[in-house]
């Protein structure tokens, strides 16, 4: 079928919108028509090149939800009409990762995904008779995308699709860094560094844990603001001194647990040495730029405090990311505060440029 789709060509230059072919899917797959995706920080990063590990000619996008349009051979969990948000990180409940319960980072088709390609090693995409590859195993930057079962989540009718589209990436990596990685215990004081789309999901998520004091550090006065309707406690102007303004304030041990959502390393230092002594946790939940790297001081961590990453915020995805969005169809998260802007394909660019610009939370495409 024929589809249109935002084209990355060339690295650093904008994307191009184009017709596309989409064959249709093959075994353990599904066609899904795409209804709203949301343009993420993860998507420019790959685009400007920054990103060691990505690849050209391929359609951008991961962050989207729709409706399946067809089902291959095999496909048990989902059925034509269903409605799905697509997953950059899938979940088979059948690997090692998966198995062992210890972890949300399904390895079952980590390989070909990281190249661009579908589990068998090909794609769906091409123009012209050239392969396209797809980023991320999702390519949502198209008006139709075929993925593999065990990466959609099938999520309530009910729910808006503009919505559910942010629980594809950002929303649901700073809910769950809260929820399940760091598991929030009631009472506790929190620190949020970064009110950007995946600091406000973690603010959320400490406030639906029960956290008693959430303070949410940032420099723009609107997040901050945004960031106290949706259970910031305390926000405070991103300075100099903030560690020891922390430490200060809770009676000079610091936050029991403390999330680093900016990707900066300078931040995420501050986010180590504002976790408690004894047994503050450290979530990072940013990524960093290639090559740097996170200095700690050893006697932080010898003093008890723990450091953790969380990808996509420690979600198990197709289990857990419907049960997030029945909490936003609960009236539990804000969802609908988090979309700036509402864009078409065509203007696909702009969302990058919103986002350098750090004009709102999250543009999404609407289809």
């Amino acid at each position: 079928m024929q589809i249109r789709a935002a084209v990355l060509e060339e690295f650093g230059k904008p994307l191009a919108v184009q017709d596309v072919e989409l064959a249709g899917p093959r075994s353990g797959e599904a066609l899904v028509k795409l209804h709203a995706c949301g343009v993420c920080h993860t998507d420019l990063y790959t685009a400007s090149g920054a990103d060691p590990s990505g690849y050209v000619p391929c359609v951008l996008g991961h962050e989207g939800a729709g409706v399946v349009e067809a089902v291959g051979d095999g496909v048990s969990s989902l059925a034509v009409g269903d409605h799905v948000v697509t997953l950059f990180s899938p979940f088979c409940g059948e690997c090692v990762n998966c198995a062992s319960g210890k972890t949300n980072v399904c390895v079952a088709i980590r390989e070909q995904q990281n190249r661009g390609y579908l589990p068998d090693g090909s794609t769906r995409l091409s123009r012209g008779g050239e392969e396209l590859r797809h980023f991320m195993g999702c390519s949502t930057f198209a008006e139709a995308t075929v993925m593999p079962e065990i990466a959609l989540a099938k999520v309530s009718p009910e729910a808006s699709l503009e919505a559910c589209a942010l629980f594809a990436c950002g929303l649901s990596t700073g809910l769950g860094a809260a929820m399940y990685r760091a598991a929030v215990e009631p009472g506790s004081t929190c620190v949020v560094f970064g009110a950007g789309m995946v600091g406000l999901g973690a603010v959320a998520g400490c406030r639906l844990q029960g956290a008693d004091r959430i303070i949410c550090v940032d420099l723009s006065a609107e997040r901050l603001e945004l960031a106290a309707r949706n259970g910031a406690t305390d926000t405070w102007t991103a300075t100099e001194g903030v560690v020891e303004r922390i430490v200060e304030e809770t009676g000079g041990y610091g936050a029991d647990y403390t999330f680093e959502a900016t990707g900066l390393v300078s931040v995420m230092r501050q986010a180590v040495e504002s976790a408690r002594m004894g047994w503050g946790l450290c979530t990072i939940a940013g990524v960093a730029g290639k090559g740097e790297t996170l200095d700690i001081v050893p006697r932080f961590l010898m003093q008890g405090r723990r450091v953790q990453g969380a990808s996509f915020g420690g979600v198990r995805s197709r289990e857990q990311v419907p049960l997030l969005v029945e909490r936003y169809l609960a009236g539990d998260i804000d969802v609908d505060s988090f979309i700036s802007h509402r864009l078409t394909l065509d203007e696909v660019n702009r969302g990058f440029e919103l986002m350098h610009d750090q004009d709102g939370i999250r543009s999404v495409l609407v289809f």
